[in-house]
């Protein structure tokens, strides 16, 4: 899965679930709240003090990985 800026947190719990350690890591502990349904990846790094694009890299990084 392509992760960018725009993509759903929901997108990217159901397809990539390897990558919630890192989402808890920022404090982002709701992961299945319901913000999460309706919220991308740059309005969850904006709302918890993040640079999205560094965070995208992170994700990449560990999508790698695996």
């Amino acid at each position: 899965m392509e992760i960018s800026r725009e993509t759903l947190i929901s997108e990217i719990v159901e397809n990539c679930p390897e990558v919630m350690p890192a989402f808890q890591a920022i404090g982002m502990h709701c992961m299945g709240c319901a913000m999460a349904s309706g919220e991308s990846l740059e309005q969850a790094c904006a709302a918890h003090g993040v640079d999205p694009d560094a965070f995208l890299e992170h994700l990449a990084t560990i999508l790698e990985s695996k």
